[in-house]
């Protein structure tokens, strides 16, 4: 199938992530949401390297956290080799946070919403990052798991991802 309305689809999903990504925030999950359901599946085996994150701010405390680890994003070696808490340290380098990632993590194609995507799963948490993409840059994220590990307040945690 595709054709034009599958690219004034992707197109649109670019300027809609544009927008809310420039936003300041504070932005509501739904639209989040919304997003997400626009946007094309990745295969895990399509996105090795290394990814620069942040965190789309809606208030999840996740955000907090993340800022304080000074984290960078994530890198994705191979398939069985995923460094999922990529930080920047004191003296400027990066290290995988073992520590509060509870180990490291691979990646898997796991269906999430209907849809089989790329998805990172922790090797020592239930907790799984589903990925989406925006363009052959850019993927979208939403943290997934056990309500009591990931959820705040009912409402998940989104990310972006940008090669780096």
């Amino acid at each position: 199938m595709g054709g034009a309305g599958d690219s004034r689809l992707a197109a649109g999903a670019r300027a809609r992530w544009a927008e809310l990504r420039a936003a300041g925030g504070p932005l509501e999950p739904a639209e989040l949401d919304d997003l997400w359901a626009r946007l094309a599946p990745v295969a895990a085996a399509d996105i090795l390297g290394e990814w620069r994150g942040f965190a789309f701010p809606t208030g999840h405390r996740l955000e907090q956290v993340l800022a304080r680890s000074h984290w960078y994003g994530k890198r994705f070696t191979a398939l069985d080799d995923v460094q999922p808490l990529l930080c920047r340290g004191a003296d400027g380098e990066l290290f995988s946070d073992v520590k509060s990632g509870r180990g490291e993590a691979s990646l898997w194609n796991v269906e999430f919403r209907g849809e089989i995507t790329a998805t990172m799963v922790y090797d020592g948490m239930a907790v799984l990052d589903h990925f989406k993409q925006v363009d052959d840059r850019t993927l979208m994220g939403i943290m997934n798991g056990k309500p009591a590990v990931v959820l705040d307040g009912g409402k998940h945690f989104y990310f972006g991802l940008e090669r780096a």
